[in-house]
């Protein structure tokens, strides 16, 4: 029995993750960008409170990859520079767009690496993967 306990002891401290991870620490690729690895996490932290279930501004819903290419124009698959999804969220926003995440939210704004994600994403079709 004595020589189990520490062998209990160290797989269950072995399991503990008490780290969290900061969405804006996460790294996306130059290429093959994943909606559900590397955009959706994205909107989970900075989007869905404004644009999710129940609470959709601007009748917006990116809780989902069928919410977020719902309308052609926010997304614009294949063409980001035409994408009202990348106008709102690059600093500072289009001339006529509202700043994703507001500016009064308590949400950081796109880094520049989750920007050139999300446009590597539309550039790629916008698929669901």
């Amino acid at each position: 029995m004595k020589k189990i306990f520490p062998l209990l002891l160290l797989l269950f401290y072995a399991g503990c993750d008490d780290t969290t991870t900061n969405i804006d620490d996460e790294i996306i690729p130059d290429s093959n960008v994943s909606y559900s690895k590397h955009i959706q996490p994205v909107f989970d932290a900075k989007c869905v409170n404004c644009h999710g279930a129940g609470t959709t501004e601007a009748g917006l819903d990116l809780t989902t990859w069928a919410g977020t290419t719902a309308d052609p124009s926010i997304v614009s698959r294949g063409e980001p520079d035409n994408s009202k999804l990348v106008w709102t969220t690059e600093y500072p926003s289009r001339a006529g767009f509202p700043q994703m995440p507001p500016t009064d939210s308590p949400y950081l704004p796109f880094t520049t690496n989750q920007l050139k994600g999300l446009k590597t994403w539309i550039a790629e079709g916008a698929i669901n993967n």
